[in-house]
């Protein structure tokens, strides 16, 4: 197994990307012509936007919308970067909600955490061991 992409549900996919391409640098690498998918390159894998319209219509289920006026779900993205400072002032700059300060960690890490444009929780963070 391999993970492939994670998908987030949003209300707005093309303001998603958007976000995600001023608050860190992701670029897409595809986007389907309804507006009701996408993907970021990210790596070996991508973060993927889906409407939640598209998403509970595929699945014929339901699911808790995540906002940012509410709790974060209990997940993170982390994004691992050389310059966590420089992302998290980038994140904030474009819209991002700053949860905690850039830290090194008692195990070397670098990390800082923002809330994205739709309230999914980012992890910005140097390599482990670096």
């Amino acid at each position: 197994m391999r993970l492939s992409h994670v998908i987030l549900y949003v209300p707005d996919v093309a303001q998603s990307v958007a976000f995600y391409g001023r608050a860190f640098g992701l670029p897409p690498r595809f986007v389907h012509e309804s507006g009701a998918y996408a993907e970021l390159a990210a790596g070996e894998a991508a973060i993927a936007f889906a409407s939640e319209v598209l998403a509970r219509e595929s699945m014929g289920a339901d699911f808790v919308a995540v906002r940012p006026d509410r709790a974060p779900p209990g997940i993170e993205i982390t994004l691992t970067t050389d310059d966590v400072a420089r992302a998290f002032d980038m994140a904030i700059a474009a819209g991002a909600e700053p949860v905690a300060l850039p830290q090194t960690k008692p195990w070397g890490q670098m990390v800082a955490y923002v809330r994205d444009a739709d309230g999914f929780l980012v992890e910005l963070a140097s390599p482990i061991g670096a």
